[in-house]
């Protein structure tokens, strides 16, 4: 299942790191090193008390990455036309050159917002990660909003707590009830299980998990409960009105922590039960039980996923959902309270200002939004805020191409003659194989960096520990040395290394510098239990838990900047107490089905569909999870092929039938390659780039399709 640090082979040296990749676990690593060029396998750190010495098997065969014969090993200017996959090798220096002369260009054509750096997280860490900005702010470019991943789950929380942060992830083994909701933490954060396992075992802790389907999380659940997609608010709204209903709800505790609990409990009084089950699926029996078994229980611990984040209703219905401990009052127990993330604490704070060049930044030039690509790249009117269309790109660590929503619009701008796009990579990904340039980038075992875990509460060193092939680069090198051919090379936090950045980021810490984060190995920067649990006090100015959330205007941890307009969507019909709203994309007579595009537990977004074992563990092709009697409907057995659309195209799968879904409701786990689909067009052709109420994000999860046998 997953890999224990059990190091067999005595004679490894055995190097410390931190797993880079976008999961909120970041866990500790003890790497076997081969050689100064090789690893063996990898394990997780048994002394970290968060990793507890388990990591998923994706990472533990790391190696299949690092020494893969297909990685990027040398920069490569293109030949032929765009998307050919001619290709012609050049040096670092003629590389570097013409990107510096391709941007001058377009700036000096249309000015310099005309220029976007774009960048996610494919590596978690720091410096590699966002010294991207540095570039940007210096030389005037197009500022980038990132919110493709955390918005929608990230506000509900915060309008409920008025903090990013909750209890101590390692308390899920001191809780009697462990609610995973909203996350298949068995294939996308394996500790969450670890800590609650642990709880069962040794103190007969019910694990209850809210998931739209029978995935690996729930096969672990003593009660499992599989709702449509999009329907949490519903779900929470009725538990909250049992609890009421039953005399269940702590009202000392409510009186003192909450803004309106009598308010709240008058909105719930028609939230019943079985209002819900019409909405959400499940039976009047199955929600009634799980509010009983929550409300009977004082240590209850919510944790609470990116699921979330992927419907346009998903910060109402986080919103709601974390209202449900509050109703409780379980935040006042250890082993009780919530989590979505950690990633506002106060131990996360950095001084990164030379890092990202905050000091360099233009106020008055236009941002865009990264989830939404496609729109900008074809110059919408309402995706580029007043400014021109972007002629040129720098791409690090993302692969949009592949995983961002309107796959078709997406391609159509990457293939646009007047666009020049250079890609930083590792291997040659869907996005690579559209650029101008591509050149090759290192992995995390071969440079410096450092990182921070918003699922648990470590600060972790991730120092070079091999070297990398001749060939690749750092992230860091090469913003370092297109800011020396683009003039800008002397302005504050240029010319440092990774080393020296990573001391003044760790300059307001205790352990301040590399050397000694590199003794100590990690931070736990864990705020006390009075914090951690809001006991002195929730994060709004009065100190209490909001169930009437100040949607737009009030504090939330990623608002887009000012120039880009108070709010996104339709913020208009977002409800004065918890509740369900129809923001998502119900399903019609032309569209009887609702798609969500779920994490494989093999691929990490587009990263590892590269390595054969993970391909192989995935079934080998792109596979659509549907329920037997749709099928029979529809006359498809397991299989057989089956065309999927909707307004925006249409993607030809495998059929596999599953019966742990709801009727209507229809699965593609990925991400897998554009290339690994029939026609070249991976399940993102089918996602929405629409901008979710209020602040933004990628309802991946939220579709309406039609599905029937391919031709």
């Amino acid at each position: 299942m997953d890999q224990h640090a059990t190091v067999k082979q005595a004679k490894a040296k055995i190097g410390h790191s931190a797993c880079p990749h976008d999961c909120p676990s970041t866990c500790a690593l003890d790497v076997e090193l081969l050689s100064d060029t090789r690893i063996g396998r990898v394990h997780g750190d048994k002394a970290n008390s968060y990793t507890a010495g388990v990591i998923c098997a994706k990472v533990a065969r790391y190696a299949d990455r690092v020494h893969h014969p297909d990685r990027l090993l040398k920069p490569l200017i293109r030949a032929g036309a765009k998307g050919e996959g001619a290709w012609k090798e050049a040096s670092w220096e003629a590389a570097l050159d013409l990107v510096a002369e391709k941007f001058i260009a377009a700036e000096e054509k249309l000015g310099s917002e005309t220029v976007w750096p774009y960048f996610y997280a494919g590596t978690m860490g720091l410096v590699q990660r966002d010294g991207i900005n540095r570039l940007r702010h210096a030389k005037r470019y197009s500022g980038f909003f990132g919110s493709i991943c955390t918005n929608l789950a990230w506000t509900g929380y915060v309008m409920g707590t008025g903090a990013l942060r909750g209890s101590d992830p390692r308390e899920m083994a001191k809780s009697d009830c462990v609610v995973i909701w909203g996350t298949n933490a068995v294939s996308t954060q394996v500790n969450v299980m670890t800590h609650a396992v642990k709880a069962r075992k040794e103190r007969g802790a019910k694990i209850v998990v809210i998931d739209i389907y029978d995935n690996a999380t729930m096969k672990q659940a003593d009660m499992g409960l599989i709702l449509k997609p999009g329907t949490d608010g519903a779900l929470a709204c009725a538990v909250m009105h049992v609890l009421f209903r039953e005399g269940l709800a702590d009202w000392p505790y409510l009186e003192k922590y909450s803004d309106d609990p009598r308010g709240l409990e008058a909105h719930l009084a028609t939230r019943t039960p079985e209002w819900a089950s019409a909405i959400c699926g499940l039976s009047v029996e199955e929600i009634e039980a799980f509010a009983r078994l929550i409300g009977e229980t004082k240590r209850v611990y919510f944790r609470l996923g990116y699921g979330f984040a992927r419907q346009r209703n998903g910060s109402v219905a986080m919103h709601a959902a974390v209202s449900v401990p509050t109703v409780l009052g379980a935040w006042q127990y250890e082993g009780g309270g919530a989590l979505n993330s950690n990633s506002g604490i106060s131990g996360f704070k950095f001084d990164n200002g030379l890092l990202e060049g905050a000091t360099l930044r233009d106020p008055d030039i236009r941002y865009l939004d990264h989830s939404r690509i496609g729109p900008v790249l074809m110059s919408h009117e309402d995706a580029l805020f007043g400014g021109p269309p972007v002629t040129a790109l720098l791409i690090q660590n993302t692969n949009p191409v592949n995983v961002a929503p309107e796959q078709r619009l997406v391609k159509q701008g990457f293939l646009r003659d007047d666009l020049f796009t250079c890609v930083h990579e590792q291997f040659m990904t869907d996005t690579a194989k559209l650029a101008d340039v591509v050149l090759p980038a290192t992995m995390f075992l071969e440079h410096d960096d450092i990182y921070k875990g918003g699922g648990n509460q470590h600060i972790n060193l991730g120092p070079k520990l091999i070297e990398p092939p001749e060939g690749p680069r750092t992230n860091h090198f090469v913003i370092e040395e297109l800011a020396k051919r683009l003039g800008v090379a002397h302005m504050p936090g240029f010319g440092l290394t990774e080393r020296e950045h990573i001391d003044r980021l760790l300059s307001r810490h205790e352990t301040g510098s590399f050397d000694a984060l590199r003794k100590a190995k990690w931070l736990d920067v864990q705020p006390d239990f009075e914090t951690a649990h809001f006991l002195n006090g929730f994060g709004h100015a009065d100190g209490k838990f909001s169930f009437k959330p100040q949607w737009v205007g009030g504090f939330a941890p990623n608002k887009p900047p000012r120039n880009m307009g108070a709010a996104f969507g339709p913020y208009e019909s977002l409800p004065e107490f918890p509740d369900h709203v129809d923001l998502i994309e119900v399903a019609d007579a032309e569209h009887p089905f609702r798609l969500a595009t779920s994490p494989a537990r093999s691929f990490l977004n587009s990263s590892f569909a590269e390595t054969e074992a993970s391909r192989t563990k995935e079934g080998g092709r792109p596979e659509l999870l549907l329920h037997p009697e749709d099928a029979a409907r529809l006359g498809v057995a397991t299989g057989d092929r089956v065309e999927i659309g909707n307004r925006r195209g249409e993607v030809v799968l495998h059929a596999k039938l599953f019966d742990g879904i709801k009727r209507g409701v229809v699965i593609a786990e990925g991400l897998w390659p554009n290339d690994a689909h029939e026609r070249g067009e991976g399940i993102n052709v089918l996602t929405g780039a629409d901008a979710p109420a209020p602040y933004g994000g990628a309802a991946v999860h939220d579709n309406k399709v039609w599905v029937r046998a391919a031709a």
